[in-house]
C-alpha cells in the first residue's frame, strides 16, 4: 500500500488505492469509491446508523430544543431541535491512531 500524503485523504486518493490494491479501472475504482459513499449517504439520510467493522460507526443522534446564549451580547435565545451526525472511532482504530499506523 502506497504512504498516504500529508493533509487530507480525497476520494480521488481513495480511487487511487482503489485501483492500485485491486487492480480495477480508475473509472471503476472511482465508481467503485462513489457508490460506497452514496450507500452510506443514503442509509444515514434514512436515519439508520452506519457501522464499518475495524473502523467506526456513523451515528446519529436527536438532539432536543434547547436555550443558548449569544456571546456577544449575552441574549438567550432558543435552539431549534435537530439531527447531528457524530462518528465513534472502533477501539482498533484508537490503537492504530495512537501508536501511529
Amino acid at each position: 500500500m502506497r504512504e498516504p500524503k500529508a493533509g487530507t485523504l480525497t476520494r480521488a486518493d481513495l480511487a487511487d488505492v482503489v485501483h492500485d490494491e485491486i487492480g480495477l479501472s480508475r473509472a471503476e475504482s472511482a465508481n467503485v469509491v462513489e457508490r460506497i459513499l452514496h450507500h452510506m449517504c443514503a442509509a444515514l439520510a434514512d436515519g439508520e446508523n452506519v457501522k464499518i467493522s475495524g473502523f467506526g460507526s456513523f451515528i446519529l443522534r436527536d438532539k432536543g430544543e434547547r436555550i443558548g446564549r449569544n456571546p456577544k451580547t449575552g441574549v438567550e435565545v432558543p435552539i431549534a431541535p435537530r439531527r447531528v451526525l457524530t462518528f465513534r472511532a472502533s477501539q482498533l482504530m484508537r490503537e492504530r491512531i495512537v501508536s501511529g499506523g
